[in-house]
């Protein structure tokens, strides 16, 4: 093995956004209770039990089960083939759009795991919000089996192409209705062409820091063809530090846009204004909240050397998984 192995340099894309860290002060709690019921399912093999009990989930109850429902979702689909993954997709739609139906005998346990988060969800949410909840999260499962099509398939997209799949993928628009949940705004809000641009800045800020922080242990899996990084190595003909500052340098542009947007939004009375101030502000926090996750999660990227990379932003080039075994 080569003792001075080639290393990636993962640029501090966040130094300056002004969303800082911060903790849901009922945190502690409710995670200690979710994860306790969560593993009544016994959903998990041992070793992914052991990983899932690593995971730390910036949000209480509604945002802590929905991080439950991804991370099982990821588990039982990121290695499958397009057949497969639709069947579990369909499963998880059936259940989130019918949260009181009693799931089939011998089922894929993920569907009642759905549909038991969502129909507690619904008892507290706004109507509002579970309306755009079942809509983004449905086209969030879609767009999974869409890629494990492209990955069954070896797909290469473009980098438009890849990124209008992968502002789906990422999940990003229904953990944004964990922000309203507790509101009842109106349509017209979402619908304003500054929110919805503002809503864009906030999920490409999370998927070139995600695709970033994820790359190493993607291309060592040779899953790299789902990253933003890879794509734009072969679109643009860069290395991988050129690809690399070139996501760092579109980040710090959106950066920018978002924070000029603020400016933008404008007012639909005194008690809505404060209504979307704050969620604004929840989305602006969500590119902070999985940048914090990627580097203090040990079941993330960097087991338990995250810390130590957020400092050196330095991580080790990881050798391409041996596939004559497959």
């Amino acid at each position: 093995m080569d003792a001075h192995p080639k290393m990636i340099y993962l640029p501090d894309t966040m130094i300056n956004w002004p969303w800082p860290r911060a903790i849901n002060p009922h945190f502690e709690d409710v995670k200690a209770e979710v994860s306790a019921s969560f593993r009544d399912f016994k959903a998990l093999s041992h070793e992914s039990q052991e990983a899932f009990d690593k995971c730390d989930f910036e949000h209480v109850r509604i945002g802590c089960e929905l991080m439950n429902v991804f991370f099982l979702l990821e588990e039982y689909t990121d290695t499958e083939n397009g057949a497969v993954t639709k069947g579990i997709v369909d499963i998880v739609i059936d259940a989130i759009h019918n949260p009181h139906k009693i799931r089939p005998e011998g089922e894929c346990i993920i569907g009642e795991i759905a549909r038991q988060f969502w129909a507690r969800a619904i008892q507290t949410a706004s109507l509002p919000s579970q309306c755009r909840f079942v809509e983004t999260f449905t086209a969030y499962l879609r767009a999974v089996a869409v890629e494990a099509l492209d990955r069954e398939q070896g797909h290469r997209r473009s980098i438009d192409d890849y990124l209008k799949l992968r502002r789906l993928t990422i999940g990003a628009k229904p953990c944004f209705t964990i922000c309203e949940m507790g509101m009842n705004l109106p349509d017209e809000v979402f619908k304003h062409p500054v929110i919805v641009e503002l809503t864009g800045y906030s999920i490409d800020l999370i998927i070139i820091g995600n695709d970033m922080v994820s790359y190493n242990k993607e291309q060592a899996a040779g899953s790299e063809n789902h990253n933003l990084i890879s794509t734009v190595m072969l679109e643009l003909g860069l290395d991988r530090g050129g690809a690399i500052a070139w996501a760092a340098h579109y980040h710090a542009e959106l950066q920018k846009r978002f924070i000029d947007g603020l400016a933008k939004i404008p007012s639909w009375g005194t008690s809505v204004d404060a209504l979307v101030k704050e969620y604004v502000d929840g989305i602006a926090i969500w590119p902070r909240a999985d940048t914090c996750w990627s580097y203090e999660g040990q079941r993330s990227y960097f087991d338990t050397r995250g810390p130590e990379i957020q400092q050196t932003r330095l991580v080790p080039l990881l050798p391409k998984a041996d596939r004559k075994a497959a």
